[in-house]
């Protein structure tokens, strides 16, 4: 089976996703928060990390893949944005459809990329996030389609205003895909090794919710609800139990650009990374 470029405008859904608080928490967990952040793992006065959106798109994810036909062993996550419209409620049940809207040819040799766009709702219809997910199919480029459009970078070029260590576990990974990413590029060392890596690597949405806490933390302190967009793009590997740091730049007020590097090398693992909130 090979990448059907004629997928773009298949529908996504409707997928549906019920969640009480302790998922709520297990997410919080999973992308590192403890007894210095109780309001993310305490149910008593608990707030919704807003990167806990996430959980409910996993299989939009998936979906995207299968109906472009992409080949599952290749795929890995390019870019996210979220874009918030309301916060998210303690528990509920949410609903997504979508579509995939863009598949791009990046060369034989390099691969695809598979754009899907997607509207989370309540039971009772009122929108509560927008998704906009980006999958790199390394083994199926080459089909003769369009590059895609180059970003504006928004990092400034200065030092950050703030630098946030982090400490991931090495089983970082068996924990966050309790949350509903299960793929076995986490957590099977022989899958991970016939694509082409060492051992299973980090989710990079797992390490998006570390940068998650670190900006609301550091911007918006205990008022998560006033986040109205996150995104990124997912640019190395990174492997469980390597330390992280989160960076940020504040450009205005309710804007502020960020990117993760591992501590180690000082590579950037997730770059151009944009948040903005309610200043």
């Amino acid at each position: 089976m090979t990448l059907n470029p004629q997928a773009v405008g298949q529908k996504i859904g409707p997928l549906i996703h019920t969640y009480t608080w302790k998922d709520v928490v297990l997410y919080a967990l999973g992308v590192g928060a403890g007894t210095d952040e109780l309001n993310f793992v305490y149910e008593k006065n608990l707030q919704v990390l807003p990167s806990f959106a996430i959980s409910a798109v996993f299989d939009f994810f998936f979906q995207a893949g299968a109906k472009a036909q992409a080949n599952l062993q290749g795929i890995l996550h390019a870019e996210q944005e979220l874009i918030f419209h309301q916060s998210l409620p303690r528990e509920g049940t949410l609903v997504t459809q979508g579509e995939i809207s863009n598949i791009h040819d990046l060369g034989r040799d390099t691969g695809a990329l598979i754009e899907a766009r997607g509207l989370t709702c309540n039971e009772q219809g009122q929108e509560l996030f927008s998704n906009i997910m980006t999958i790199f199919a390394r083994l199926d480029g080459g089909f003769g389609g369009s590059r895609p459009r180059k970003r504006r970078k928004e990092i400034p070029e200065r030092q950050p205003d703030c630098r946030v260590p982090d400490q991931p576990s090495k089983d970082q990974a068996l924990l966050y895909r309790l949350s509903g990413d299960t793929f076995e590029l986490h957590v099977d060392p022989e899958f991970a090794r016939r694509v082409g890596f060492e051992k299973p690597i980090m989710h990079g949405l797992c390490t998006f919710g570390y940068a998650c806490r670190a900006c609301v933390h550091n911007l918006i302190p205990g008022e998560p609800e006033k986040v109205r967009k996150m995104s990124s793009r997912f640019s190395r590997p990174l492997y469980p139990g390597i330390p992280i740091q989160t960076q940020i730049w504040v450009i205005q007020p309710g804007k502020a650009a960020w990117q993760v590097r591992n501590a180690l090398t000082g590579e950037v693992v997730i770059d151009m990374g944009l948040f903005e909130y309610t200043a």
